[in-house]
């Protein structure tokens, strides 16, 4: 950890730390330093290489579930890294059903600045998606815009830093996730190494695909799971309403789901989508393959409901206030013979629009603007979903999104637009080296 001795509460430093920084961007609006200089000209000689590297890693399949394949993938990013005098490591996530994570660590001096990628894709063995192909300066492939493209960004941006001679001057924690596009449970134990990184870093970087070349992430919205189980009695359905049967599971669910719409609806940010529901007589619900069966008869009262939902929020508060609205409404002013609970599972939790994030994305906006590339914007974060970025965001500014640029992330069309790698390199690069040029000075 930079500093280890400090007895200084962390925020004093990591908001001095912020200060030191817009200041200095201040003062290189003028033009690119000497060094800086030299080091944009290496970065804009990487485009091939860097394709060269995405073709490569691409052609291996990571879908999450392909164990192998993810830790292929990461043996080829080890290779690279360990090429430019990183230490890597190898976190084996078994233990959650997950192949595990890539750490790299070049253990240099000053500020501390953890890069996050990830090797797994939502492309898995079984997918007709598998290779990497590359038109003009387009290119298709599963996982080039999300995220090996970025994952490369990183390697490329570090490749130039060492090679223009810049690379010690500042220290770099990679981390490069294998479970991103389905986490292994319990997040406690699939996300540990990314936190416990988070504690000894100053500021995290996220590398997640790019909205556009001027426009990066401050904030993202969490996501967790809700689930809604209503009992009602069963019986025959000539008797329903009457004071003895009521009115089934399935209105009452109707009633709860009717509400949470006439409710909630409208808040800024936040979502929450019932994905799934099963009711009948009988239920089999199958949690782990989000899938099950439900029995029932036109003349039989239902007796059981289950509704699995999501629920998408910008801060622990907005999820919080939201939870208990829900709560709320399940729990009271039932219809009658019926009773409803609420519980809820923990996702990925919310990155917050934090004055030290937008203080982080003034200086990526000034180094896109010193290249001749334009203002860097902050992306509408109802636009964007959660990624693990938001797990460090609680410890670290950061900033999100500035990977590569491209579309179709998830489809059978995914693309990358590679006559925007070199220009993403440079950027990444530039705002690293700046990065590391701060102190972080006691208070």
């Amino acid at each position: 950890m930079i500093y280890p001795a400090c007895g200084t509460p962390r925020y004093w430093t990591r908001w001095l730390f912020l200060v030191l920084m817009i200041g200095s961007a201040g003062q290189i609006q003028a033009g690119l330093s000497a060094d800086e200089l030299r080091l944009i000209e290496i970065a804009q000689q990487q485009q091939e290489p860097a394709i060269a590297l995405l073709e490569e890693v691409v052609n291996i399949n990571s879908g999450t579930m392909n164990h192998a394949g993810v830790k292929q993938v990461a043996d080829v990013f080890a290779r690279e890294l360990e090429g430019i005098g990183f230490q890597t490591q190898w976190h084996d996530m078994s233990a959650v059903n997950r192949a595990g994570h890539l750490f790299a660590d070049n253990a240099g001096p000053g500020v501390c600045q953890l890069l996050i990628g990830h090797l797994d894709t939502v492309f898995e063995s079984n997918s007709p998606f598998q290779t990497f192909e590359r038109n003009g300066l387009r290119a298709t492939g599963p996982g080039v815009n999300d995220m090996k493209g970025g994952d490369v960004v990183i390697v490329f941006a570090l490749k130039s830093l060492k090679l223009a001679g810049l690379l010690d001057e500042g220290r770099y924690i990679v981390a490069l996730i294998g479970d991103e596009e389905k986490s292994g449970s319990p997040k406690s134990i699939s996300r540990s190494h990314l936190i416990e990184a988070a504690k000894s870093c100053d500021v995290g970087l996220g590398f997640e695909y790019a909205a556009s070349l001027n426009a990066a992430t401050i904030a993202r919205r969490g996501s967790s799971g809700w689930r809604l189980e209503v009992k009602g009695k069963r019986a025959h359905s000539s008797v329903i309403f009457s004071e003895a049967v009521g009115s089934g599971a399935i209105f009452e669910a109707a009633r709860i789901l009717n509400r949470f719409h006439e409710d909630l609806v409208g808040e800024a940010y936040l979502t929450f989508n019932p994905g799934l529901i099963l009711g009948g007589t009988e239920i089999l619900m199958e949690e782990a393959l989000n899938r099950g069966e439900a029995f029932g008869k036109s003349n039989v009262v239902a007796q059981h409901v289950i509704v699995q939902g999501g629920l998408r929020t910008l801060s622990r508060d907005q999820e919080l206030a939201a939870r208990a609205k829900m709560i709320n409404i399940a729990r009271n002013n039932g219809l009658p013979r019926t009773q409803a609970e609420m519980s809820f599972t923990e996702g990925y939790p919310a990155m917050a629009p934090t004055e030290g994030n937008r203080a982080l994305l003034e200086v990526l906006s000034q180094a896109s603007q010193d290249l001749g590339y334009g203002e860097v914007a902050a992306f509408d974060p109802g636009k964007r979903g959660a990624a693990d970025i938001s797990f460090v965001a609680e410890y670290l500014d950061s900033i999100d999104g500035i990977g590569v640029e491209g579309n179709g992330a998830h489809a059978l069309t995914e693309e990358i637009d590679m006559a925007t790698l070199p220009l993403l390199i440079e950027r990444a690069a530039l705002l690293m080296y700046r990065l590391s040029q701060q102190e972080v000075r006691q208070q």
